[in-house]
């Protein structure tokens, strides 16, 4: 098994690829966006489990049910615990007490008030980094989030991703329907018209096995276990 890519043989082998000079001040300036597309595309096609994170920092404040995160903490929020006794700083230390999400609608005609405050029980995303609780709480408890995070992208100071290691595969195909439309501009006149078609292909085709292999690894294969997909299996998983 290979290594993987660094962003110095990733860079060689898409401008292989591409049949351009890696010097190519054109192409040098694309590189990033080339990566950036890639890159996010698999992020939004891959619900990757790398990426999963937990941030215990906030603390509720009494007679308010907004609680904030700095913004792109997360991308993604999975869940959120509200931990008890109140002044607890650590989670492990105390009791995780999961809220129940719900909409913003059923927060302002049940818990529209702070008139009967407690431990809250539900919550709501009101944007991309505030939170809003039901019912208010009635003390300054620890609140800890999990959710998803955005990594730092492939790049001459970051010369190694989690992608760029384990999937070089798919990395290189989303690179080039990129670079496809830059030279080729997806046009029906141009050179070759399937060149970016064909590397869309690939690409589908990977995502499949790397979408399996996600499921895989947060038990949620066949029969919600990491085995995979058995075609012959009787009765099926």
């Amino acid at each position: 098994m290979t290594t993987g890519l660094t962003y110095t043989t990733y860079k060689t082998q898409i401008a292989t690829m591409a049949v351009v000079e890696e010097s190519d001040p054109n192409f040098l300036t694309i590189l990033p966006m080339m990566i950036d597309y890639a890159e996010l595309r698999m992020y939004r096609d891959l619900d990757f489990l790398f990426t999963s994170t937990t941030n215990s920092t906030q603390t509720c404040v009494v007679g308010s049910r907004q609680i904030s995160v700095p913004v792109g903490t997360f991308v993604v929020t999975d869940q959120i615990n509200v931990i008890s006794p109140a002044g607890t700083t650590s989670p492990d230390a105390g009791t995780r007490n999961p809220l129940l999400p719900t909409t913003k609608e059923f927060l302002d005609a049940v818990y529209g008030t702070p008139s009967a405050p407690g431990l809250p029980k539900f919550y709501c995303a009101f944007n991309d980094n505030v939170f809003l609780l039901g019912p208010f709480p009635n003390q300054a408890y620890r609140v800890e989030i999990t959710g998803t995070f955005r990594p730092a992208s492939l790049s001459i100071s970051n010369p190694t991703t989690f992608i760029s290691e384990y999937l070089p595969d798919l990395f290189v195909m989303a690179s080039m329907v990129y670079i496809s439309a830059y030279q080729r501009n997806f046009g029906r006149a141009n050179d070759d018209p399937q060149m970016a078609i064909t590397y869309e292909s690939q690409y589908q085709a990977l995502l499949k096995g790397a979408a399996v292999e996600e499921a895989r690894k947060k038990y949620e294969a066949s029969a919600w276990s990491s085995q995979s997909p058995s075609p012959v299996a009787t009765p099926t998983r």
